[in-house]
Protein backbone atom coordinates (compact mmCIF):
# COMPACT_ATOMS: atom_id res chain seq x y z
CA UNK A 1 0.00 0.00 0.00
CA UNK A 2 1.40 3.28 -1.16
CA UNK A 3 0.89 5.97 1.57
CA UNK A 4 0.63 9.39 -0.35
CA UNK A 5 0.63 12.19 2.55
CA UNK A 6 1.29 15.27 1.21
CA UNK A 7 5.01 16.86 1.11
CA UNK A 8 6.88 20.22 0.74
CA UNK A 9 9.49 19.05 -1.37
CA UNK A 10 9.96 16.07 -4.24
CA UNK A 11 13.00 14.99 -2.49
CA UNK A 12 14.50 15.90 1.02
CA UNK A 13 17.62 18.47 0.24
CA UNK A 14 19.62 16.36 3.65
CA UNK A 15 19.40 13.29 1.89
CA UNK A 16 22.57 11.32 -0.49
CA UNK A 17 21.33 8.28 -1.88
CA UNK A 18 23.79 5.95 -2.63
CA UNK A 19 24.31 2.98 -4.34
CA UNK A 20 24.38 0.56 -1.28
CA UNK A 21 21.68 2.09 0.45
CA UNK A 22 20.57 -0.90 2.90
CA UNK A 23 18.24 -3.99 1.66
CA UNK A 24 17.42 -4.84 -1.82
CA UNK A 25 13.85 -3.61 -2.81
CA UNK A 26 11.65 -7.14 -3.45
CA UNK A 27 10.39 -5.53 -7.23
CA UNK A 28 12.62 -4.16 -9.06
CA UNK A 29 10.33 -3.76 -11.91
CA UNK A 30 7.92 -2.32 -9.88
CA UNK A 31 10.21 0.27 -9.13
CA UNK A 32 11.55 1.04 -13.05
CA UNK A 33 7.76 1.34 -13.86
CA UNK A 34 7.71 4.16 -11.52
CA UNK A 35 10.39 5.64 -12.13
CA UNK A 36 9.67 5.42 -16.17
CA UNK A 37 5.95 6.82 -15.57
CA UNK A 38 8.04 9.72 -13.61
CA UNK A 39 10.20 10.12 -16.67
CA UNK A 40 7.22 10.90 -18.46
CA UNK A 41 5.71 13.05 -15.75
CA UNK A 42 8.90 15.18 -16.05
CA UNK A 43 7.71 16.70 -19.43
CA UNK A 44 4.95 18.84 -18.25
CA UNK A 45 6.35 19.13 -14.58
CA UNK A 46 10.06 19.95 -14.83
CA UNK A 47 10.02 20.63 -11.20
CA UNK A 48 10.46 16.78 -10.55
CA UNK A 49 13.20 16.57 -13.58
CA UNK A 50 16.25 16.61 -10.62
CA UNK A 51 14.79 13.97 -8.26
CA UNK A 52 13.83 11.61 -11.19
CA UNK A 53 16.98 12.40 -12.41
CA UNK A 54 18.57 11.02 -9.17
CA UNK A 55 16.47 7.96 -8.56
CA UNK A 56 16.61 6.60 -11.99
CA UNK A 57 20.57 6.42 -11.84
CA UNK A 58 19.43 3.23 -8.87
CA UNK A 59 17.59 1.28 -11.51
CA UNK A 60 19.78 -1.61 -12.19
CA UNK A 61 19.72 -2.67 -8.08
CA UNK A 62 17.09 -0.28 -6.30
CA UNK A 63 17.22 -0.55 -2.68
CA UNK A 64 14.18 -0.11 -0.06
CA UNK A 65 15.71 3.47 0.53
CA UNK A 66 15.48 4.54 -3.18
CA UNK A 67 11.81 3.19 -3.27
CA UNK A 68 10.98 5.38 -0.36
CA UNK A 69 12.29 8.24 -2.38
CA UNK A 70 9.83 7.35 -4.59
CA UNK A 71 6.79 6.92 -2.40
CA UNK A 72 8.00 10.82 -1.23
CA UNK A 73 8.13 12.24 -5.05
CA UNK A 74 4.38 10.37 -5.29
CA UNK A 75 3.32 12.35 -2.22
CA UNK A 76 4.58 15.82 -3.84
CA UNK A 77 3.02 15.15 -6.65
CA UNK A 78 -0.73 14.69 -5.17
CA UNK A 79 -0.17 17.56 -3.00
CA UNK A 80 1.32 19.77 -5.94
CA UNK A 81 -1.24 18.49 -8.60
CA UNK A 82 -1.63 21.78 -9.75
CA UNK A 83 1.39 22.86 -10.90
CA UNK A 84 2.99 22.04 -14.60
CA UNK A 85 3.40 23.44 -17.71
CA UNK A 86 -0.17 23.86 -20.14
CA UNK A 87 0.41 23.70 -23.88
CA UNK A 88 -2.57 25.35 -25.55
CA UNK A 89 -2.79 24.87 -29.25
CA UNK A 90 -2.91 28.72 -30.70
CA UNK A 91 -2.27 27.72 -34.65
CA UNK A 92 1.32 28.26 -33.91
CA UNK A 93 3.99 26.07 -33.24
CA UNK A 94 6.31 29.02 -32.34
CA UNK A 95 7.97 29.06 -28.77
CA UNK A 96 8.85 32.10 -26.50
CA UNK A 97 10.89 32.76 -23.48
CA UNK A 98 11.01 35.19 -20.73
CA UNK A 99 14.05 35.60 -18.70
CA UNK A 100 15.30 38.38 -16.01
CA UNK A 101 17.75 40.09 -17.60
CA UNK A 102 19.13 42.14 -15.19
CA UNK A 103 18.94 39.07 -12.35
CA UNK A 104 16.45 40.83 -10.15
CA UNK A 105 19.24 43.60 -9.83
CA UNK A 106 21.24 41.57 -7.81
CA UNK A 107 24.39 43.32 -6.66
CA UNK A 108 25.73 40.00 -5.63
CA UNK A 109 24.63 37.96 -8.41
CA UNK A 110 25.73 39.76 -11.40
Amino acid sequence: MIDCRPVDSPMDSNQKLRTEEGELFSDPERYRRFVGKLIYLTINRLDLSFVVEVVSQFMQGPCVGHWNVIIHILRYVKKASGQGLLYEEKGSLQVSGYCDADWASSPIDR
